[in-house]
């Protein structure tokens, strides 16, 4: 039997943009509310977080314009791809989102959906967009990054 602290993990949307688009700082695991035909599609990997973000709406955390395609086996009962979907926080979590939101030019951005466990997780982060010199800044120091790491593998 495994370890208790022994998660699976498979990653089934990342949203690879946000790290570009703006800076990530503090993230939060919660679960989500999803219909059975979206569970299936979920686990096929049918999900695209491009433009999604999440929202604080009358103490509920909500997330926003996340794209999962209707199940290729479903029937007419099928969900419709774009919907808001309520995330399963604490009470807590929420109302510290709240605040740290409340803040100007502060926002919340899922990052990835993942399977844990058999159960589909979303991650969000705290989020603050960059101006195009700071997106130009990081690109220039992962530039120099890979190169010095493809400089190490040339000489070792």
């Amino acid at each position: 039997m495994a370890a208790k602290d022994d998660y699976q993990f498979k990653i089934l949307s990342a949203n690879r943009k946000a790290g570009h688009d703006y800076f990530l700082s503090d993230r939060f695991e919660c679960g989500m509310v999803l219909t059975g035909t979206e569970v299936k599609a979920a686990k096929d990997a049918k999900i695209q977080l491009v433009d999604a973000y999440a929202n604080i709406l009358d103490g509920e955390a909500w997330l926003l314009n996340a794209h999962i395609s209707a199940y290729s086996h479903g029937n007419r009962d099928n969900h419709p791809p774009v919907r808001n979907r309520k995330l399963l926080l604490h009470k807590r979590e929420i109302e510290k989102l709240q605040g740290i939101t409340r803040e100007k030019g502060l926002s919340l951005i899922p990052t990835k959906i993942y399977l844990k466990n058999g159960k589909i997780k979303c991650e969000i982060a705290v989020a603050k967009g960059k101006k195009l010199h700071d997106k130009r800044a990081t690109e220039r120091a992962k530039t120099a990054e890979d190169e010095a790491r493809a400089e190490m593998r040339r000489r070792a």
